[in-house]
């Protein structure tokens, strides 16, 4: 399986959901660490369903729209339970287009590089400035039992990530500068 039928675990080991609910999820509460597209979601959930890791009940909203809600079951609790405590390799670095691009940059001109790294640095201060009022909504660090807790560590990795790429960036637009860019 997959990490995006764990991830899809994950989120109905918290609560179950619907469809368009975990799609959601994905929009909101995964974005910093995982995506997954409405066409991705549905086939996997008709995956875990079929290997019995979940299942659904179909409940009628209004007079005729049927939805079905997913629930984990305990097949699925014991898979996600295994995935979560498996420390496993420390993965490739990731792929990454844009220091792909970086990497090639000689082929335009310095301004526009150093434009390309400005872009880029604008965009990474702008997600560090909104997971630091994101890390604002937590008055104080959630006890170590409670899953707000968990939320706190990623949405801390995701804040040491901006500010890793901030300063990265800065580095290299003062390189530029020194080498007269």
């Amino acid at each position: 399986m997959g990490t995006l039928g764990y991830a899809i675990l994950g989120l109905l080991y918290r609560r179950s959901m619907t469809g368009y609910e975990l799609s959601k999820e994905f929009e909101s509460g995964l974005f910093e660490v995982w995506s997954a597209k409405h066409s991705q979601i549905y086939p996997e959930l008709k995956s875990l369903y079929e290997a019995g890791l979940i299942d659904y009940q179909v409940e009628i909203s209004g007079t005729v729209l049927e939805k079905k809600v997913y629930t984990i079951t305990s097949d699925g609790e014991r898979m996600l339970q295994k995935w979560v405590q498996d420390s496993g390799a420390a993965p490739q670095a990731p792929k990454d287009e844009f220091r792909l691009r970086l990497f090639f940059s000689d082929c335009v001109s310095a301004n526009s590089r150093r434009q390309q790294l400005e872009s880029r640095l604008a965009q990474h201060q702008q997600r560090l400035e909104r997971l630091q009022k994101d890390q604002n909504k937590f008055e104080e660090l959630p006890p170590q039992d409670d899953q707000a807790f968990n939320d706190y560590l990623v949405l801390l990795g995701g804040i040491f990530r901006e500010q890793a790429a901030c300063q990265w960036l800065e580095t290299c637009l003062e390189l530029c500068r020194q080498r007269g860019e």
